[in-house]
C-alpha cells in the first residue's frame, strides 16, 4: 500500500478520533498502527510473536546466568574449603 492510497490517508485522518475515543496518545497508536503493519508483513521488523519470544530468551538468558555465577560461586567457595589443612 502506497503512501497515498486512499486507505492510508482515511486511516491517518481518523487517527484524532481514534486516539480520542480511546485516550490514548499520538505515539501509542503510531506504534499500534506501525506494529500491526510490521504483524501483516507490510513493513519490516519483529513481529509481535517475535518480539515475545526475544523477550523470553532475554529473561531465560538473565535467568542463566545468574545461575551460573551462583554455581561459580559455590565451586570457588567449596574448592578453597577443600584446599584448607584438615584438623
Amino acid at each position: 500500500m502506497s503512501r497515498s492510497s486512499p486507505h492510508r490517508r482515511r486511516v491517518t485522518s481518523d487517527q484524532p478520533t481514534v486516539r480520542y475515543w480511546l485516550g490514548i496518545q499520538p505515539d501509542t497508536l503510531r506504534n499500534w498502527v506501525k506494529q500491526a503493519r510490521v504483524d501483516a508483513g507490510a513493513e519490516p521488523g519483529l513481529t509481535t510473536d517475535e518480539r515475545t519470544r526475544l523477550r523470553e530468551l532475554e529473561r531465560e538468558n538473565r535467568e542463566l546466568r545468574r545461575a551460573n555465577a551462583i554455581l561459580k560461586s559455590a565451586s570457588a567457595f567449596f574448592a578453597a574449603e577443600l584446599d584448607r589443612p584438615q584438623r
